[in-house]
């Protein structure tokens, strides 16, 4: 598969609430340096490089980025490069970021925030370090299985007063989105899965469609790898895939989560340009039946 030239439009569109984006789009997390920004003493990336990447990305039909103000470096932040690479930001751009995790100054990880307060700060954090007066969409991150009503319910007053377009919700149950639509719509899931990554989640995804909720997983590349990245190995079965469509592993990967309901998003992340080309050029991959049964058998395989 030759990855030059084609463009993020070849995934296929999904709409977020009244946003339509394409359905490869690009997470942030590796921006500020190598190995994400939430690896603890990865080298920092060089901003222009970072910067062209962005921009790069635009050219080439992205539309959907995802971010967060605790994506940070030392030296970097996401939300910093964003502005800087791509404001006066496109009328087609959106711009997805994350609220609850904490980090101190120094990168530490610090208790989520979880009051009104709390939350609607670390949303005017997003704003002024994008230098937007509104977020497109605003993800509340959750660790547990306790009630998000609250939370949420927060931050759909703030959409309400016109900070946050659209909301979703990161690293939940089914029974967090029902509990979050009981409250205000929700456009987007946010969930680590992948390849033998949550088979167990497989009914979620199919349900988030059912509803009009798109699925966005992450680390659907890097797997348990997780912020450090891919291990590098592969089975067989992806490996054998790759070759016959002249795709590496990666692209592969992205093309089953594509595949697995139109309402599925790609967040694929790099400071690579390169990398970058490969991860867009995913978008137009397309698996025959036989090989997403050998795929999926491999996915519940690890159930």
């Amino acid at each position: 598969m030759t990855s030059e030239m084609i463009t993020a439009a070849a995934s296929g569109t999904w709409k977020l609430g009244d946003l339509e984006v394409n359905r490869i789009g690009f997470g942030a997390m590796r921006l500020p340096q190598t190995g994400g920004a939430l690896v603890p003493a990865a080298v920092p990336r060089d901003r222009e490089q970072a910067i062209n990447v962005l921009r790069r990305a635009v050219e080439l039909g992205v539309n959907h980025i995802d971010t967060a103000a605790f994506y940070f470096s030392p030296l970097r932040s996401a939300n910093e490069l964003i502005n800087r690479a791509l404001a006066p930001y496109p009328d087609d751009l959106v711009i997805a970021t994350k609220v609850g995790p904490c980090r101190d100054a120094a990168g530490q990880w610090a208790p989520h925030a979880r009051t009104p307060e709390q939350l609607r700060g670390q949303v005017e954090e997003n704003l002024r370090q994008l230098g937007r007066d509104h977020l497109d969409v605003v993800n509340l991150r959750v660790v547990g299985t306790d009630s998000i009503a609250e939370r949420f319910g927060a931050l759909a007053e703030l959409r309400d007063a016109g900070l946050i377009r659209h909301l979703g919700i990161s690293n939940v149950t089914a029974e967090h989105l029902a509990e979050a639509q009981a409250i205000a719509p929700v456009v987007c899931v946010q969930n680590m899965y992948g390849i033998g990554v949550r088979p167990e989640d497989d009914a979620f995804v199919r349900g988030c469609g059912e509803q009009g909720v798109a699925f966005v997983p992450f680390y659907a590349v890097a797997g348990t790898g997780r912020e450090t990245g891919a291990s590098g190995g592969d089975s067989a079965e992806v490996l054998a895939i790759a070759r016959a469509h002249g795709a590496s592993p990666a692209q592969v990967r992205l093309a089953w989560t594509l595949h697995r309901g139109p309402h599925v998003l790609a967040i694929p992340g790099t400071g690579d340009p390169d990398h970058l080309v490969d991860n867009v050029a995913a978008g137009a991959l397309r698996l025959s039946e036989a090989e997403l049964a050998v795929l999926d058998g491999l996915h519940r395989g690890a159930a």
